[in-house]
């Protein structure tokens, strides 16, 4: 096997230096190559090419509204869209175009669309004609993916990923024949040329199965990369491609002697750590040029593989934000972008609009003179169309590509930063400060809680909690570090979590997180419940256990303190810590750690790297009988000041540093951005009265976290991130500090009975998230602000694009 670097491109101007470029606010810029008109719908997934190549569909997968769109591929125009359900990946048109079949999602089944000439409108249209049931619907687990049709034989392949298996259906009497155990959860399958055998990846056990479509039985199982799962087959059958999301890799296989002969390094360097999330594939028409998808690097990789098991890099090819499929249609590459072409601010959502036109409580429909701009739905995907370069443009293209990310091999040990600095700019440097307190809450915007503050970029009119609430919250930001540009990596809390502890979501959390969020079954996979949603390498734990620095985790990773979510965390938690509970107040919380901690202290054991969650700020809405929102945000507000002034009080106050952040900013409006949100530092070592406005991220507290102690970067996106040194100070400032008392009542519950406490009391709140949170968000809104509270227009409507010099 062999193992292939990419060259390093010179960075020039070219004839594709053209492009538009948008920052987004991780830090990584866009600047998509061809044209970019055709816009697709929330979270497109995959692309299927009609027989003919007259039509390309399009299945959107999202949290919001889920559709199935027909393409001319001629005239690169929509000429149909049908609203579905639930869906999840699977597409595959029949022979001749006369169907297009579709995964069903959590429904289990998969639907059957005509694609006909419809006379109203003159044009081929989709009509969904009958449907094959797997099973019943969710809550039983089967949730169809990937599908193959055998139109000879009336045959239908299907892999899972709820029950991990392998369903075949027969076209005619539209019943199941077999069902077969994958051993993982299934992503996709692909026919051999000759029908015999049929491909499947298994996400889930990291390996592609061959199955003998005669024989009905597995034959193979070769081992691949981690995460396995789109698949690419050369025309003759003989070689076959599987694209590995985990490892920035894709498995070249030779299909006649059942092994890999060749892994594709697809990311930009070599030996990356995990973030370039290779995840969908596509041959040219002569079968000698291998297009991939890297979702997280915003690109396509290209190799030329007219030897398979002697390819060669050809460079990269810029495109829109997070593509998560490609297809080639004759000379030119289709390019499904699952996020878009820019991040967008939402100051008219998730909260509800005053001038409601209509109100139908019966069918939960709110009908606005704006549409909602709830974060999960907020980001439409888009279709770049481009004409396969020549040499001269894949080397501008390459160019652009490496211009767009922030991203390096050097910077993994080196980071930007200043000499005599507490954070360290070389990994494994020395730093005075000797502890890190890494404080974790709930789903919070910066206009929500902080846009009072007259020095920041805040918006008064979006304020829900602010001084009067919040009172610590905005001492900590006026007493130490001010921090009005700092950005969330992820949209929601299951991929917040990982985003928060790991500085990357896999592919797995970042396709299937909408499932759920958008009420279309499935479960919350993230924070160690599930092994295929776990970052490669794991946790920020895992990498400090490797880099010999003892750690500690309050309730993050650890709802169970006796039974922690993830091995590493197995005896390194607090026995007596409360968990998720949002009957269980953040200030009982805080009273637990300071016995741990002291105990710690006095011992001469406290842990270098400790985690603590503070998750009430996420609030319970108006259910009656409740606390109050405010109670709730008031309640955690308190534990955050009562936590950092017992910490400021000890004796390691000097070499101790906090971190606060909010996993994710779904819960609110923001006029700059809809990731944007709170986030604190404070400590012995920390600037006073500071306002800093350089614009950090998720990923930028935890590469400050990883300087500090002396830990590589565990992604692409922490090495890439710009660490906090502007916050630290040279000198030491030891005053304690005072946290203030609540100016709400802790105990106030929700006591009326109307339309928002009934929704509020339909909600589950046992885990984060489970609640839809465009309805969450309508109810605190129409809670704290009332009925006919009117929102401003925006102030801007785009991420701020700040200077590169800034950082």
């Amino acid at each position: 096997m062999r193992k292939l670097a990419f060259a390093l491109f010179a960075i020039c101007l070219g004839a594709a230096t053209h492009a538009q470029k948008v920052l987004l606010p991780n830090g990584w810029t866009l600047s998509p190559a061809g044209h970019s008109s055709l816009q697709l719908g929330d979270l497109p997934l995959d692309i299927a090419v009609s027989s003919s190549g007259k039509y390309v569909a399009v299945t959107n997968n999202g949290q919001s509204t889920q559709t199935l769109q027909l393409i001319d591929v001629a005239g690169e125009k929509q000429i149909d869209s049908v609203i579905i359900p639930k869906s999840w990946l699977g597409l595959a048109f029949s022979a001749e175009d006369k169907w297009l079949y579709a995964s069903g999602g959590n429904d289990n089944m998969i639907l059957r669309y005509a694609v006909n000439t419809r006379p109203s409108a003159g044009h081929p249209g989709l009509a969904l004609t009958d449907s094959i049931v797997l099973g019943k619907k969710w809550p039983e687990k089967i949730s169809p993916a990937g599908l193959a049709i055998d139109d000879s034989r009336g045959l239908l392949y299907v892999v899972t990923k709820e029950n991990n298996s392998l369903y075949i259906a027969d076209l005619n009497t539209r019943a199941v024949v077999q069902r077969f155990d994958l051993g993982g959860e299934g992503y996709t399958c692909h026919l051999s040329r000759n029908k015999k055998e049929l491909y499947i990846t298994c996400w889930g056990c990291d390996k592609l199965l061959v199955f003998d479509t005669e024989k009905r039985s597995f034959t193979s199982e070769i081992p691949v990369g981690d995460n396995p799962n789109d698949i690419c087959l050369t025309k003759d059958g003989r070689w076959l491609f599987v694209a590995n999301a985990n490892d920035n890799s894709v498995s070249v296989i030779d299909v006649r002697n059942r092994k890999v002969v060749e892994t594709l390094n697809a990311a930009l360097y070599p030996d990356a750590p995990p973030g370039s999330t290779t995840n969908a594939l596509a041959l040219s028409g002569d079968d000698k040029t291998l297009y991939v998808a890297n979702a997280d690097n915003n690109c396509l990789a290209v190799f030329d593989v007219h030897q398979p098991g002697s390819a060669s890099s050809k460079g990269f090819i810029p495109v829109g934000w997070y593509p998560t499929a490609v297809k080639v249609i004759g000379k030119t590459i289709w390019v499904a972008n699952g996020k878009g072409l820019t991040s967008l601010a939402n100051p008219y959502g998730p909260n509800p609009y005053a001038r409601r036109e209509e109100v139908n409580y019966r069918q939960g429909d709110l009908k606005r003179e704006h549409p909602v701009q709830y974060i999960g739905g907020l980001f439409k995907g888009v279709m770049s169309i481009i004409p396969e370069p020549d040499a001269k443009t894949l080397g501008d293209y390459s160019a652009l590509v490496y211009q767009n990310t922030p991203y390096t091999k050097n910077g993994e040990l080196q980071a930007k930063g200043e000499a005599g600095n507490p954070v360290p700019m070389k990994v494994g440097d020395t730093s005075p400060v000797k502890y890190v307190f890494y404080v974790i809450k709930e789903n919070r915007t910066y206009d929500q809680v902080l846009g009072d503050i007259k020095e920041g970029n805040g918006d008064t009119s979006l304020v829900l909690f602010g001084e009067h609430v919040t009172p610590n919250q905005h001492a900590i930001a006026r007493e130490f570090v001010l921090l009005d540009n700092f950005y969330v990596d992820a949209e929601v809390s299951m991929d917040g979590h990982s985003w928060s502890m790991g500085g990357y979501a896999n592919d797995y959390l970042e396709k299937t997180w909408v499932t759920s969020y958008g009420g279309r079954g499935g479960t919350y996979d993230g924070e160690g419940n599930r092994a295929i949603a776990n970052n490669k390498g794991g946790y920020i734990w895992d990498h400090c256990q490797r880099a010999g620095v003892s750690y500690r985790t309050y309730g993050e990773f650890a709802d169970d303190a006796l039974k922690p979510n993830i091995p590493v965390l197995i005896g390194h938690t607090c026995l007596y810590y409360r968990g998720w509970d949002l009957g269980f107040y953040d200030t009982a919380r805080v009273t637990q750690w300071e016995r741990d901690f002291d105990s710690l202290v006095a011992a001469g054991a406290l842990p270098h790297m400790n985690t603590v969650r503070f998750g009430n700020d996420h609030t319970e809405g108006l259910r009656k009988g409740r606390l109050t929102p405010f109670a709730h945000v008031a309640d955690n507000d308190l534990a955050v000041g009562e936590f950092l002034e017992h910490l400021s009080q000890s004796p390691v106050w000097k070499e101790s540093v906090v971190f606060i952040l909010e996993d994710d900013a779904q819960n609110g409006p923001d006029h700059v951005d809809a990731h944007r949100s709170t986030a604190y530092i404070a400590g012995g070592m920390i600037k006073r009265h500071f306002v800093d406005h350089t614009p950090y991220s998720t990923t930028s507290m935890l590469r400050t976290m990883e300087l500090i102690l002396g830990v590589p970067p565990m992604s692409q996106y922490d090495a890439a991130a710009t660490p906090m040194w502007r916050c630290f100070a040279t000198t030491p400032d030891l005053t304690p500090f005072r946290s203030l008392p609540a100016n709400i009542d802790l105990r106030e519950t929700n006591t009326a009975s109307n339309e928002w406490s009934r929704r509020s009391s339909a909600i589950d709140l046992t885990r984060e998230d489970r609640v839809p949170d465009r309805l969450f968000n309508e109810i605190l809104w129409k809670g704290i602000k009332g009925d006919q509270s009117p929102l401003p227009a925006p102030n801007r409507a785009a991420f701020v694009r700040a200077s590169r010099e800034t950082e």
